[in-house]
């Protein structure tokens, strides 16, 4: 049995054209060795799984080849390329940062460097997670890093470059790789599996990418776990199942449910779905996910945003042209809102399942069929006479028959009938539940009380307004500052249409503008409270401009100058005592 080989490292790329969504570093490395123009020190960061290790290892195949090709491609066939294919290159030298962090570490690889290579034309030390050398080793390696001899390079590889010193940056040129998008991830999971002999859809191939979040390394690792699971014959519920990833399915189906009001299902399917060991606030995640390409596959011009194949593209589109854009937009706003408020509900199924029956009252649509069926309802026994409410459909249970009503006076014998069915409307209800039609026609037959009438004063003079204008006062005891204006306010009044405006004096334009932003209404419904007349209407009054050459002294170097200006012996005063008014 031949020993097997994890295709992350089996198709690991060993050129820059096989190298996988990093096209602007690789044209640039490649031109800098094409026209000799080598740093002596590369920092390569990025996410992992995307190729920093891999690049610098093709970086330093390509610079040591005896006998490159015209686009400096490696001949494969000299002892560097051999070496290199075979891992025994004395010409590359990896150190993990990790395990080795420390200072003797470092010393180590600076005594290291001063050795020239022994085939090839420069020595490459990759340092790899080298973020993680502590801060002495880092100093240490300063001098080397800025000044190394003539045939050293050094490429450093991070994930997190800000926790670099900004003076290894500084002696670094830095390249960023960028996460690998899904097509380029489904198009060579597709070429390795034709390699493999292993049939496998896009459907599934989108799903490994989307699990792998840009990391080529990752989807690598999950396409070997799908295929020890599902054989050479790799099916699409293998891979959901396998991948415990949530099918689009439940998402199409919520969306259907949403649409056409029917809150049971949905709260049906949750139910499925968390039975099912699914996280529930994944689920909400994923329901957000799927609103937000139900809008770009509604909005002509966004298809490239929709990073999907080409048969789940057409089924969002047809969905979508079903979901008005209000509702999708309405929608986000509640997964959105549930999202950000799960981890502080106490019940969190109870905030989830409150979330779905909002989103399924959006359109208005709610299917009342899957709602209890109407009981009866047990009538007063001093009733006269009972309206049974017709039963939903025949399940429904008929309401017994009210006892037969007491006679009425004689002298009143055409009133009686009326009378009965008002007593009964006011009589006290029991039991567990009321049928819908019987509340709906109880809310039509019942009376409609008319509110007393409002008795209101006559429109008051001006002497009488500045008469009651002190009574607002106490209402804002709270607010001295406040008081203190309004207390001080100069009123003015003016009529049109028999209504009363009355503008209010204040100081300045920011008491104003708060005024007016923040409480004049609630002062407006106070003062005609206060004067019992609705057609009174408060304004705060204009601030007068202040003409040129008379601005008014503020602050208190500007109220010293003005003193000084005016008073002529102050000024002379403070220049015999050496005073700073500033």
């Amino acid at each position: 049995m031949s020993q097997y080989i994890v295709s992350a490292r089996k198709y690991r790329p060993d050129s820059f054209e096989t190298l996988l969504g990093q096209d602007n570093i690789a044209r640039t490395l490649s031109n800098s060795i094409k026209r000799g123009q080598l740093a002596h020190a590369y920092l390569f960061c990025g996410p992992r799984g995307v190729g920093k290790t891999t690049t610098a290892r093709i970086f330093a195949k390509m610079i040591n080849c005896a006998h490159p090709g015209p686009d400096m491609e490696p001949c494969g066939e000299c002892e560097s390329c051999v070496s290199f294919q075979e891992g025994r290159s004395y010409c590359i030298h990896e150190l993990d940062a990790a395990s080795n962090n420390g200072v003797d570490d470092i010393k180590a690889l600076i005594e290291q460097v001063q050795v020239p290579p022994q085939v090839g034309k420069y020595s490459v030390y990759i340092i790899d997670e080298v973020h993680m050398l502590s801060q002495s080793a880092f100093n240490a390696f300063l001098k080397t890093l800025e000044e190394p001899p003539a045939h050293a390079i050094f490429v450093l590889a991070t994930t997190e470059k800000h926790k670099i010193l900004p003076t290894i940056l500084s002696r670094c040129q830095t390249y960023d790789f960028n996460r690998i998008g899904i097509p380029d991830m489904v198009r060579n999971l597709r070429d390795i599996a034709a390699k493999e002999g292993i049939t496998i859809d896009d459907e599934s191939l989108h799903v490994i990418a989307q699990k792998a979040d840009g990391a080529m390394r990752d989807a690598l690792t999950i396409f070997d776990q799908t295929v020890a699971f599902c054989g050479t014959e790799i099916k699409y519920e293998d891979v959901v199942r396998n991948l415990n990833v949530l099918d689009y399915d439940y998402s199409f189906g919520m969306v259907e449910n949403f649409l056409s009001g029917s809150y049971a299902a949905a709260l049906s399917s949750f139910d499925e779905i968390l039975s099912k060991g699914f996280n529930a606030l994944h689920f909400v995640a994923a329901l957000s996910s799927h609103l937000r390409d139900l809008v770009v596959a509604r909005t002509a011009g966004l298809d490239s945003l929709l990073e999907l194949p080409d048969s789940l593209k057409q089924r969002y589109r047809e969905q979508a042209a079903r979901c008005p854009l209000q509702f999708l937009y309405d929608a986000l706003n509640v997964t959105t809102a549930c999202e950000a408020g799960y981890k502080a509900a106490v019940n969190p199924r109870l905030h989830i399942e409150f979330a779905l029956m909002k989103l399924s009252f959006l359109t208005g649509r709610t299917d009342v069929s899957t709602a209890p069926r109407p009981v009866a309802v047990p009538q007063a026994a001093s009733a006269a006479a009972a309206v049974p409410a017709a039963p939903a459909d025949k399940t429904a249970v008929a309401p017994k028959p009210a006892p037969a009503p007491a006679p009425e006076p004689a002298a009143a014998p055409a009133a009686a009938p009326a009378a009965a069915p008002a007593r009964q409307r006011r009589a006290p209800k029991t039991g567990s539940a009321l049928s819908m039609s019987a509340i709906l026609q109880e809310k039509e037959e019942k009376p409609v009380e008319e509110a007393p009438a409002v008795v209101e004063a006559a429109l008051p003079d001006d002497d009488a307004i500045r008469a009651r204008w002190k009574d607002l006062l106490p209402k804002y005891e709270s607010q001295p500052r406040l008081a203190s204006a309004l207390a001080k306010a100069e009123l003015r009044m003016t009529e049109e249409n028999g209504v009363k405006s009355v503008f209010f004096s204040v100081s300045n334009a920011a008491q104003k503008k708060w005024i007016e932003d923040k409480i004049l209404r609630d002062m407006e419904a106070a003062f005609r409270e206060i004067l019992k007349c609705r057609k009174v209407n408060l304004h705060v009054d204009d601030i007068p401009e202040e003409e040129p050459g008379e601005k008014k002294p503020y602050m208190p170097e500007e109220k010293a100058k003005d003193l000084m200006d005016k008073h002529p012996e102050v000024r002379a005063f403070v220049a015999d005592l050496g005073l700073d008014t500033k």
